[in-house]
């Protein structure tokens, strides 16, 4: 079973159900990963997603990762790659997977330069951030190409388009 809570900064949109809208982005990308059968498992497997600011994704970025900007997202895995297909033998029944943090600012302008609602976008960051807390990176470009094949999959399944199509004008 999977388990997604949700911590919302002010500043969000509050028209929008972030939690449902999180929870259905943590499942498709687990559905279309070889990581589905956590969706089904005994245990609890919780996924962490904070909407937050800039300023604080900029100041985990520049302590966690050495970049003194705001990203869209960050991922915090806290279960090494290699022991995933183990979490069954969890002695308490529950597995954090880990933490994703989305800072608005970005994610609001770079809906607005895609043409897409922040809602969509933080739809598309939220599955590409659980993509990374089970183990999926982009730093090589066969990496990049098969997480990026992972995202539309999961994306097409809640109905949101390609995010990586290149529109002409």
């Amino acid at each position: 079973m999977i388990e997604v809570a949700v911590q919302i900064e002010a500043g969000w949109d509050e028209s929008v159900d972030w939690e449902n809208l999180a929870t259905e982005a943590v499942t498709a990308a687990l559905k279309v990963s070889p990581q589905a059968h956590i969706l089904a498992a005994r245990y609890m497997a919780e996924v962490s997603v904070r909407l937050t600011d800039d300023d604080e994704v900029h100041a985990l970025n520049r302590q966690y990762r050495q970049k003194d900007k705001p990203t869209n997202v960050l991922s915090f895995p806290m279960v090494q790659e290699d022991l995933l297909e183990g979490l069954a033998n969890s002695d308490d029944g529950e597995v954090l997977l880990g933490d994703i943090i989305l800072a608005r600012g970005v994610c609001e302008a770079e809906a607005a330069d895609k043409g897409v609602s922040p809602a969509t976008h933080a739809t598309h960051l939220i599955a590409h951030g659980t993509l990374h807390l089970i183990g999926y990176d982009h730093m090589a470009d066969d990496e990049a190409e098969h997480m990026e094949d992972l995202e539309r999959a999961a994306l097409a399944t809640l109905g949101i388009d390609d995010p990586y199509a290149v529109v002409d004008d």
